[in-house]
Formats: C-alpha cells, sequence, structure tokens
C-alpha cells in the first residue's frame, strides 16, 4: 500500500469514527430551552457487578457525586417532582431527580451525596419490596437480578423521609407489568401504594411513576381517578406545557454514561441521535 493510500485510509477511519461518535453522543445538538425542567431518571447508586445485565441501571458512586455537583455548580435549583405538577412556575433550569424501585443504596449512599450538595429527590417505591417483588419485564427473563438487589427497609425510608431531603412517589404494589393485569388487578396495584402509605410512612405520595415505562392510557387513567396529580414514563425527554402530566418523559442516567454524555441528556433529554 502506498504512502497515499494509508493517509487516506486514516483519514476515511478518523472521519467513520467521528461520524460514529457525533451519532452516539450528539454534542452538536442545540439544548432544549433551560426554563423546561428536566427530569431525571435513577434507580441504584452503587458499584458495577461484574457481567450484570442491568449495570445500566447502577450510576456508580462517585459519578453520582460528580453529577449532582454539576448540576449544583451549573445554577440548577433541585425540586421534588410533585412541584413540577403543582401549576407554580418553575425556576430556570429546575431539576428533579428521580429513583424507581427502592433500592438500599438510596439511603446509604445516594443520600449522603443530596446532603453534601444541598439537593432534593423523588422516591418512587414499591410498597411490597420483599417475596413477591417482581423485577421481570418479560417471563421468559430467566434471572432475576434487580429482585435479589437489597431493597429499603420500611425503618428505613421512614430514615430518608426524616431527612427532608426526599419525597415518596407510588410505583404500584408489586412493581406490577401492568399491561399484563386485568384492569381491576391494575387498578388496585396503582392505588395501593397511595393509600397504605399515609399509614405506614405518614405521607401520601402525590405523583407516580410506572413499572418499566409500560403502560397504556387506561392506566393512565387509573393513575388520575387514584389522586396522583402526575405520573412519570421512562420515555426519554424533557416535558414542555403540551406535555400530558400523566405521561411524563424523563432524562435516562446511565450508569455507563460519563460526564459529557450526561450533560448531553441535560441538554435534550438525550445522549444522542435516538437514546
Amino acid at each position: 500500500m502506498t504512502n497515499t493510500a494509508v493517509v487516506i485510509a486514516v483519514v476515511v477511519a478518523a472521519f467513520a469514527a467521528g461520524l460514529w461518535w457525533s451519532t452516539r453522543i450528539a454534542w452538536w445538538r442545540r439544548p432544549l430551552p433551560w426554563r423546561r425542567p428536566r427530569v431525571l431518571m435513577y434507580h441504584m447508586v452503587r458499584e458495577h457487578r461484574p457481567g450484570a445485565r442491568f449495570n445500566k441501571l447502577r450510576v456508580r458512586p462517585a459519578a453520582f457525586e460528580r453529577q449532582v455537583a454539576w448540576l449544583r455548580d451549573n445554577g440548577f435549583t433541585f425540586v421534588f417532582a410533585s412541584r413540577h405538577f403543582e401549576g407554580d412556575p418553575l425556576p430556570e433550569r429546575a431539576v428533579c431527580l428521580t429513583f424507581d424501585d427502592g433500592y438500599a443504596d438510596n439511603l446509604l449512599a445516594a443520600d449522603p451525596v443530596l446532603e453534601r450538595h444541598g439537593a432534593c429527590a423523588t422516591l418512587y417505591l414499591v410498597e411490597a419490596r420483599e417475596g413477591g417483588w417482581s423485577s421481570k419485564k418479560n417471563a421468559h427473563h430467566g434471572d432475576d437480578e434487580l429482585a435479589s438487589e437489597p431493597k429499603l427497609t420500611d425503618e428505613q425510608v421512614r430514615a430518608l423521609l426524616a431527612t427532608g431531603r426526599w419525597e415518596l412517589g407510588g410505583h404500584t404494589r408489586t412493581h406490577a407489568l401492568l399491561t399484563a393485569l386485568p384492569d381491576d388487578e391494575a387498578r388496585e396495584e396503582i392505588a395501593s401504594a397511595r393509600a397504605s402509605f399515609a399509614d405506614k410512612y405518614g405521607v401520601t405520595p402525590p405523583t407516580f411513576a410506572y413499572p418499566f415505562g409500560i403502560f397504556d392510557e387506561s392506566h393512565a387513567r387509573m393513575a388520575s381517578e387514584a389522586g396522583f396529580i402526575g405520573a412519570m414514563t421512562t420515555e426519554a425527554g424533557i416535558p414542555d406545557a403540551a406535555t400530558d402530566p400523566m405521561m411524563t418523559p424523563r432524562v435516562k442516567v446511565s450508569g455507563k454514561d460519563g460526564m459529557l454524555a450526561f450533560r448531553v441528556r441535560l441538554r435534550n433529554g438525550r445522549r444522542g441521535w435516538r437514546k
């Protein structure tokens, strides 16, 4: 191969790599208006498990610290999810940190970071976190990796609430796949936590999140009928004035992303062209 051919091959490879990277990390896209609140979706704050399928749901503690510190240092105001739906104007650069399911590391690893940086978060808590708690989206999934993760006890939930840094939201009784249930069972799953949390924890959750992000319009109506003022999906995006409050998108925070991808997601709701 001649020197010219080598140079051409290198240039083509570099161009292809740059194109791939720019598609994966869409740094070039203009940010959506910062008056639109950013709702971030987390699950766990813990180290990755070697070879585990769901490490994207595990944000390492050091990475979470960097993210929250960056939000604070860049003028974001931390708000609870309920404030997003209450109708009062939100400050410019409002950000809501949400955690799904109820993992023990939310208290042990995430809460100290919130305390250090003056932040707050909303926890979408599964009511039955022992025994029948389900993490399987599809029956053919042979493992139950997420169900084996340590969950918050009732006493730990009370400890979180006592800090004033956490707000509770509903996330069904058993982390149910709503579309697989008859309507009466789905309605009970959605309404159960709202009814029981007042007795268990002394608070009534104002908002809801759909397990797995799988639901249809009938479940959105059920959530509204149960008294929830808003509901979170797992759809990637940033809500605006036209967004149905019962179908609110969130910014997915992946445990496999670095800070650049995190900052890009904050700008447009997605890391790349599609995700």
